[in-house]
């Protein structure tokens, strides 16, 4: 897994080269604050040889954070991912992994019925219990949690990630209440817990999309303090010291800007945005959609633009995500060299400061 020592080698190597604060510290790593993701393409050799080629020059680039999740692209980004990090010219101790579990996953290429893979590849040989299935595609049950990683570590090809999201746990709420998700979000803590303290995981935490940037009264929210108050319960159970539960992610951008504007989490001292709350919980946020899954890449709103560094639009719409505080990292995601090499470019440049940030809301 990553180590200490080993991004801090890596950020050596590369940080001289990039603006201020592109490397962060995550507990006690060195981060990159541009972050590459894998979940746009087709399951295909060609887009599998794209990818391969993206995450080798990212990695040595001066980018060290990859996210993918089982079931991009039919299993296919993770098993790119681990052949990329083999043969890149890194060690695995500069590079910070992350993926996520839980909606069902196919094999190679998508089904003609995906409803019927389901069943037979999943229900029936006892994978997932067919009650534990949200919109037929999402679960995250303990057990199946639990058996994701297992997969997830083979097509990546590593003894353990660095960090391990429960991906979406707000798509449960079309098959259950928020009181029956909260409680199966702690008992799959306390297996991510146990998983963590065998090696298996560095730490874990929750990829959502909605869950944490709307209102309370949205039937997609999900309550963040009462989240991590779960994580807490799970490391008691666990019988770890601490829990493992160590970051978020969710999607932040321009046009997506509510983990910063839309105070829906209770703080210690009021309602606070996602955002604040995360950061003052001692939370790393990484972004998804830093650029919109590429629309941001033909412009941003004129005022929001001006006051960015950056050659391009895309390079300027990463510089605003990353410039939100709190932000550990910002994921973009690329399978294209040319377009790997424009996004580690945009941290050549300093992100907005924390008055000039808060001056684009006022």
């Amino acid at each position: 897994m990553a180590t200490d020592d080993g991004t801090y080698e890596y950020q050596g190597r590369f940080g001289d080269e990039f603006g201020r604060t592109y490397f962060r510290r995550l507990d006690d790593l060195a981060v990159s604050s541009v972050g590459l993701g894998t979940y746009l393409g087709d399951p295909t050799d060609a887009v599998d040889d794209d990818y391969r080629e993206a995450i080798t020059t990212a990695l040595e680039s001066g980018v060290n954070v990859v996210d993918t999740a089982i079931n991009y692209r039919c299993q296919r980004s993770e098993r790119v991912v681990g052949e990329a990090i083999a043969d890149a010219d890194v060690d695995r101790d500069e590079v910070f992994v992350a993926t996520k579990g839980g909606f069902v996953p196919f094999d190679g290429e998508r089904p003609d019925d995906p409803g019927t893979y389901v069943r037979e590849e999943f229900v029936e040989p006892g994978l997932v219990d067919a009650d534990d299935l949200a919109r037929g595609s999402h679960a995250i049950a303990p057990e199946f949690v639990d058996t994701q990683l297992d997969w997830s570590l083979d097509n990546l090809g590593l003894d353990s990630v660095d960090l391990y999201y429960v991906h979406n746990p707000e798509t449960q709420l079309n098959a259950r209440s928020r009181e029956a998700v909260y409680d199966q979000l702690e008992e799959t803590f306390t297996r991510l817990e146990k998983r963590a303290a065998a090696g298996d995981l560095d730490r874990y935490g929750v990829a959502t999309w909605t869950a944490f940037r709307v209102p309370r009264d949205h039937d997609d929210y999900l309550s963040l303090p009462e989240v991590v108050s779960r994580a807490r319960k799970a490391a008691k159970r666990a019988e770890n010291t601490a829990t493992h539960f160590r970051a978020i992610q969710l999607p932040f951008n321009v046009h997506m800007a509510d983990g910063f504007t839309v105070e829906s989490q209770q703080g210690p001292e009021g309602d606070q945005s996602a955002l604040w709350f995360a950061h003052e919980a001692g939370l790393n946020v990484f972004t998804s959609a830093s650029i919109g899954q590429g629309d941001l890449a033909r412009g941003l709103p004129e005022d929001v633009d001006e006051r960015l560094a950056g050659e391009t639009a895309a390079q300027r719409a990463i510089n605003f995500a990353r410039s939100a505080p709190g932000v550990t990292c910002s994921l973009v995601g690329a399978s294209d060299v040319e377009h790997v090499r424009e996004n580690v470019d945009a941290g050549r440049y300093d992100p907005m400061g924390a008055d000039a940030f808060d001056a684009v809301f006022e």
